[in-house]
């Protein structure tokens, strides 16, 4: 977390305002805490902002571009990431939470490239941390073994996902 201060003038021509826009739309702001000082200078808007900076220095941009992960993945790859979806979904709505909060699909693209995934081996993964090991690591570990396995049936003939 960083932090930055700016110092905004009453007497200000719309420059400091326009960079403090500026800043506030290049970065993924935490909390903006504002306050108004005056002094025998005169007065200002002093605003003390905490923001996260973006991977690589890069600013954030207001929406991310989307991948489209049957190009990126093997087609082997995508169809265990497909089946991972479903999974995702199933537990999404057992938990009563948006499916992105279980794993993104960035998070399921990595577990789809796994040649064997125990729930070790999910940390491995960029995003996933222990709570979400803790949490959803054993089940999903046990569908996608189970899936990927030649010898069991597919999760199409058995009807569905959790058994």
């Amino acid at each position: 977390m960083q932090l930055k201060i700016i110092n905004v003038p009453l007497t200000d021509d719309g420059t400091m305002q326009s960079e403090l826009n500026k800043f506030l739309a290049a970065n993924r702001v935490l909390e903006v805490e504002q306050r108004f000082f005056q002094n025998e200078k005169g007065g200002c808007w002093s605003f003390c902002i905490r923001y996260i900076v973006a991977p690589g220095g890069m600013p954030f941009s207001g929406s991310r571009e989307k991948v489209d992960y049957k190009t990126v993945l093997s087609e082997k790859e995508f169809a265990v990431f497909a089946l991972l979806r479903d999974i995702r979904k199933q537990l999404a709505q057992q938990d009563a939470v948006p499916a992105y909060a279980i794993f993104t699909d960035e998070e399921l693209a990595g577990i789809a490239r796994l040649p064997k995934v125990d729930a070790s081996m999910l940390s491995s993964i960029k995003g996933i941390g222990e709570k979400k090991v803790q949490k959803y690591g054993k089940i999903i570990a046990d569908m996608y073994n189970r899936l990927v396995q030649p010898e069991e049936k597919s999760v199409s003939e058995e009807g569905e996902l959790f058994s």
